[in-house]
């Protein structure tokens, strides 16, 4: 068995029109969701051993900024491939980059990271920002998540619906 964790990255600034989409960074509601969220990962026991961004500024900074929460140093690893990327492009990322890991997160855009979740689980339609969702996957390996059933959604959290820090 092997447990995704698939997190939209936190709300981004629009502040700056003139910065490239790839460069917008978080806003306020974005640097408070991403801690929030990755509190909650650690709260669930859910904390992953290897996390996959998308280079976006936004991405990054949403993996960053849930690590941080953690006792555990789990390095963020970025690729260009999860930016505004297809469900398939999460899949081959995942099946090449996954490794002997168990649990893995991945970090990245919408409409692709909804649609991920949608194709592992079909119950998640629509992710909002700083979205969590946490799938079980009847596998050994990453390399077999192309090919794999339907996985199980253990969780689905928004953090509009979490209490108040």
């Amino acid at each position: 068995m092997k447990t995704l964790l698939i997190l939209r990255h936190a709300k981004s600034s629009w502040d700056d029109p003139g910065l490239r989409d790839h460069d917008r960074p978080l806003n306020r509601r974005g640097n408070r969701d991403a801690p929030r969220m990755g509190r909650l990962i650690a709260e669930q026991d859910l904390v992953p051993e290897r996390i996959v961004s998308s280079t976006a500024e936004r991405a990054r900074t949403t993996a960053e900024l849930a690590a941080a929460e953690w006792d555990s140093e789990v390095e963020v690893e970025t690729t260009r491939a999860l930016y505004l990327a297809s469900p398939h492009a999460y899949v081959d990322v995942v099946e090449d980059m996954g490794g002997a890991t168990e649990r893995l997160m991945v970090v990245g855009h919408n409409p692709g990271i909804s649609a991920l979740a949608m194709h592992l689980t079909g119950e998640v339609d629509f992710m909002p920002t700083a979205a969590l969702a946490a799938v079980e996957l009847d596998i050994d390996d990453w390399s077999a998540l192309g090919s794999a059933a339907e996985g199980r959604l253990i969780a689905f959290w928004r953090p509009k619906a979490l209490p108040p820090d």
